[in-house]
């Protein structure tokens, strides 16, 4: 049988176990120490966060809130561009001047209906065309890629590209309804024309940018859904009516809202599409818009307090569509 040998401190002289190497305590300066490093790690747990997003706070005061209240400033003064500092008090004359101006209530009805003619297309192809994209295609992630070239061509070279389709002598589109029998459009003078041309400008950007909104919300939806309603013997046609659109609402009211909100904006593609290169948005002003009047009122005519009090006008029209936004995005949450 093995025999254990365990080897035992040496009992104290006091009956108890051998005492350890004693250990010296922390140092006044240690605790200093300590509690500088504490305050500062709090400090840093507080106002760091601050300092992170503080850039952002800094450049929109620069660039987004100074700028916003100085022109609500400037649209109650006289202010001409050749003296930009001479400033004159006029009160509300500026807005008052503007809303009995029929060139602002034509710019103001041109923006709405091209609004109109680009916003309803473009949400009806993109939805289209991302319900196709949601079905399991070869080189879909091509397509999808290809939905976004649009949307990063350049705003000038998509106008002056369009210019020369919507030519009345050599454009492709007149070119195309000869073939059929119809008569030349003159689609730059013509109001109709002119409009739907613009429009289909927007619409050739836009329809992507917002089909991708649309595919990413559909692929959000659980497929348990569609297995349910196929099981009750519905079509893919009656799936995509009681299905998708239902679980789309709150991505449709998105897009309808930033659509809404870009179509106030319009001011690129009008300005390039003019034969004139001018501000007045064809000859007739027949599609002028608010962002086109805007820019003819400060930089063609140089009246800065009435371009100011315009732009205050839009960002009024901006906060009229935020707020309807606002209560119908609550009654769909009520209603859902």
């Amino acid at each position: 049988m093995a025999t254990r040998h365990d080897t035992a401190a040496p009992p104290s002289k006091e009956g108890g176990a051998a005492p350890g190497r004693p250990q010296a305590g922390p140092t006044e300066a240690d605790i200093r120490r300590r509690a500088r490093l504490s305050r500062r790690w709090q400090r840093d747990i507080r106002w760091s966060p601050y300092a992170f997003v503080s850039p952002f706070f800094l450049l929109f005061l620069a660039f987004g809130l100074f700028p916003l209240i100085y022109t609500g400033w400037a649209s109650l003064h006289q202010v001409e561009m050749t003296a930009p500092t001479d400033m004159n008090w006029v009160g509300l004359r500026n807005y008052t001047r503007i809303f009995d101006d029929d060139f602002f209530w034509n710019a103001a009805k041109n923006t709405l209906t091209i609004g109109i003619i680009s916003t309803v297309p473009q949400l009806l192809m993109a939805m289209g065309l991302a319900h196709i994209l949601n079905y399991r295609l070869r080189a879909s992630t091509f397509y999808r890629v290809a939905m976004l070239a649009p949307y990063a061509t350049s705003i000038a070279a998509a106008s002056l590209v369009f210019v020369l389709l919507f030519g009345r002598d050599y454009g492709m589109i007149n070119w195309g309804l000869d073939l059929v029998g119809i008569s030349p459009v003159d689609w730059q003078n013509d109001r109709w024309p002119s409009q739907i041309a613009v429009s289909s400008i927007i619409i050739w950007r836009w329809t992507g940018y917002n089909a991708l909104i649309y595919l990413a919300a559909m692929q959000a939806i659980p497929q348990d859904l569609y297995e349910s309603a196929a099981l009750d013997g519905a079509s893919r046609w009656q799936q995509f009516l009681h299905v998708t659109l239902p679980a789309l609402r709150p991505t449709i009211l998105f897009t309808v809202v930033v659509s809404t909100i870009g179509a106030s904006q319009v001011f690129g593609e009008p300005l390039l599409f003019d034969a004139n290169k001018g501000a007045s948005g064809g000859a007739e002003h027949q599609f002028q818009t608010l962002g086109l009047y805007l820019y003819e009122q400060g930089w063609v005519n140089q009246h800065l307090g009435r371009a100011s009090a315009i732009a205050w006008t839009m960002f009024l029209i901006l906060i009229v569509i935020g707020i309807v936004n606002y209560v119908i995005s609550r009654r769909l949450r009520a209603s859902s």
